[in-house]
């Protein structure tokens, strides 16, 4: 039986979708707005995403499980970046499905090398994300022409993750591709991944916001106590840092920067969690983490 078949609806399906580009090019905020509520963090820097993320939606005939990759990393091929590229091969591996993303009217070397991980024999769907910021819509065409000589894609379907435009377009399109299989998991679980994952993450996203552009890349997070105590949550997290000379830089003056990356991160989490969270954070020297297996295993990478 197939989606062409009178009686489509009684098909259910289920499979893996992994989500891959060039850093920076909103692969997280897709993800976000198709599960209706964030999940994933983002950022406007490079390596927001460090982990592989499953996120599930679920609808009547179907369960997408999309997996939120690292943007594949060019630079700084230090033990983490190896580490993250390694993951993006690997997923690309194991899925049903995968989502390739762009950005309107940019195809640089970027996303070639993202292009060249790419296996011809799982179907591949080109998403050409923030089309709010095309002018013409016409300019797009040109662009698909370009990307559609360099790799066959099964299908190609423009979107603007950031104003939820076309999702529902992408999401019946990633359906055609996807096993006929039960459910795996429960209707109303959005990830694998538990709380003392999302609270770290979501404080490594204010700290990527809210420092300079030499801090983030050198930092990671820690969560030492993960409480529960009725409907409240206490959390205690070292965000650890490279170098001495960044620890100040972190805290800010009076402690003012620590205190703002604490408030923000603890609102999200209350969000996320739906109750009360008492946030308690410091900062850590760990020199040459980044580097170093040992270090980067006990950090979960």
């Amino acid at each position: 039986m197939t989606d062409q078949d009178s009686n489509t609806s009684t098909v259910f399906k289920c499979g893996t979708v992994a989500i891959v580009g060039r850093p920076n090019v909103g692969k997280s905020t897709l993800l976000n707005h198709i599960l209706g509520m964030k999940l994933a963090i983002t950022s406007r820097k490079a390596q927001t995403t460090r982990h592989r993320l499953l996120g599930i939606h679920t609808t009547e005939d179907t369960q997408f499980l999309f997996v939120d990759t690292p943007g594949f990393q060019q630079k700084h091929l230090n033990a983490l970046n190896k580490g993250l590229n390694k993951t993006v091969t690997q997923v690309l591996s194991e899925v049903d499905a995968v989502l390739f993303v762009i950005e309107p009217m940019k195809l640089g070397d970027a996303d070639r090398q993202v292009l060249k991980l790419l296996s011809e024999k799982t179907p591949t769907i080109l998403v050409v994300n923030k089309l709010d910021l095309m002018g013409d819509k016409g300019n797009i065409l040109p662009l698909i022409q370009d990307f559609d000589l360099e790799f066959p894609f099964a299908d190609i379907v423009p979107v603007s993750a950031k104003k939820t435009l076309n999702i529902d377009e992408l999401l019946k399109t990633i359906r055609k591709y996807l096993p006929e299989q039960p459910a795996i998991y429960g209707e109303d679980e959005l990830t694998d991944k538990n709380e003392r994952f999302l609270a770290a993450e979501l404080l490594r996203e204010k700290v990527f916001r809210f420092s300079g552009d030499e801090i983030p890349y050198s930092v990671a997070v820690e969560i030492e106590k993960f409480e529960v105590v009725g409907k409240l949550r206490r959390i205690f997290c070292a965000v650890i840092v490279d170098k001495e000379s960044q620890k100040p830089m972190l805290i800010g003056k009076g402690g003012e920067k620590l205190k703002q990356i604490s408030t923000e991160a603890r609102m999200d989490m209350e969000k996320l969690f739906g109750g009360k969270v008492y946030l308690e954070v410091w900062v850590k020297v760990k020199g040459g983490w980044a580097d170093d297996e040992r270090a980067l295993k006990s950090l979960g990478y």
